[in-house]
């Protein structure tokens, strides 16, 4: 009876919260400005962000460059 108890402590606590505060709250970062502070931060391997983010953008100049030359 005690597993029992607990596992439905655990899913009503999963659930709680009123769906009002979850819903008004909104994301007001970018992808781009959640990544850019990913990429700057102290964990493993961010800095892999930074650099892909550099990739993106340099291909995104070379296709931009070739669009304006036709």
């Amino acid at each position: 009876m005690t597993r029992v108890s607990l596992a439905l402590l655990i899913l009503v606590t999963a659930c709680g919260g009123s769906p009002k505060s979850t819903a008004t709250k909104k994301d007001t970062l970018t992808e781009r400005q959640r990544d850019s502070i990913l990429a700057q931060s102290k964990l493993p391997n961010a800095a892999a962000i930074g650099k892909a983010m550099k990739v993106a953008d340099s291909t995104s100049a070379h296709i931009r460059a070739a669009d304006t030359a036709q």
